[in-house]
């Protein structure tokens, strides 16, 4: 028997700091069709409220160490502020969310990531997502909305990056539904040519991958998104889509699809 399909689709940086940007994408959240979960960041509004908290951010290539106080400050952010928001403005969408960290129902546990050259401090790397204890939320109906927050299970909240917590709760819940993936971000999709954003590359299955790999293609912010995408396309997530947040219109045709 086909297994139902399931939605997950995560959104970043700028669409959230932007208000009409973010009331756009609801609005086509709202109206995509079947089963769905949201995963958000919201790094950029942190970076904001923590400087007016006079805290400094430090970034590590393109990471964010997380102390303790900057962690108060991504718990307010992320799972206040932004994820309260998106919530309410859902339900004015008549889409019945409900907002979610890793702790909420042991959804998404972690551990804390392990010092090598960089002490990241309270950041966690996904260990374990409770797929049948997220389901009892689908199956009542509900829209589950994820903020990049997880927990060790001993009572440690840990900062986790939103585009792995969308492959690992997409890897999770395969086991239940055919999957797909929507990560939607500033550009068209997954670019031949960086400088001419028309340049979409509109199917990358494994064969291309490699010869993009090789031509130096996919390089530099895309090189980690496309290994988290394989990674989760090799563990049971069937189609993973890359593009602008037109691509949850049924006429845009214009963002990259990727499949093993």
């Amino acid at each position: 028997m086909a297994k139902e399909k399931l939605s997950i689709v995560k959104i970043g940086g700028n669409i959230i700091e932007d208000d009409a940007s973010l009331s756009a994408f609801l609005k086509l959240f709202a109206n995509l069709k079947g089963k769905k979960i949201l995963v958000h960041g919201g790094g950029k509004r942190a970076t904001s409220m923590a400087s007016k908290l006079g805290i400094e951010s430090k970034m590590v290539n393109g990471r964010r160490i997380t102390d303790a106080e900057t962690l108060e400050v991504i718990t307010m952010v992320y799972g206040g502020l932004v994820n309260k928001n998106i919530v309410a403005q859902l339900q004015a969408l008549q889409v019945d969310a409900i907002g979610l960290t890793g702790a909420d129902i042991n959804s998404i546990s972690s551990e804390k990531r392990p010092v090598k050259e960089v002490d990241f401090g309270f950041v966690g790397d996904v260990k374990k997502v409770a797929h049948k204890s997220i389901d009892k939320l689908i199956q009542a109906d509900f829209t589950p909305v994820f903020c990049a927050i997880t927990h060790d299970g001993n009572g440690q909240l840990l900062n986790t990056n939103a585009d792995t917590i969308t492959s690992q709760v997409a890897v999770g819940m395969s086991e239940l539904y055919e999957t797909s993936i929507y990560y939607c971000f500033e550009l068209n999709g997954v670019l031949k040519d960086i400088n001419d954003k028309n340049s979409v590359i509109k199917h990358i299955d494994s064969k291309l991958y490699s010869e993009l790999l090789e031509q130096g293609i996919i390089a530099d912010g895309m090189l980690p998104k496309l290994e988290n995408c394989f990674d989760a396309l090799n563990h049971g997530v069937k189609t993973i889509n890359m593009g602008n947040t037109a691509m949850l219109t049924q006429e845009n045709d214009n963002f990259t699809r990727i499949t093993l």
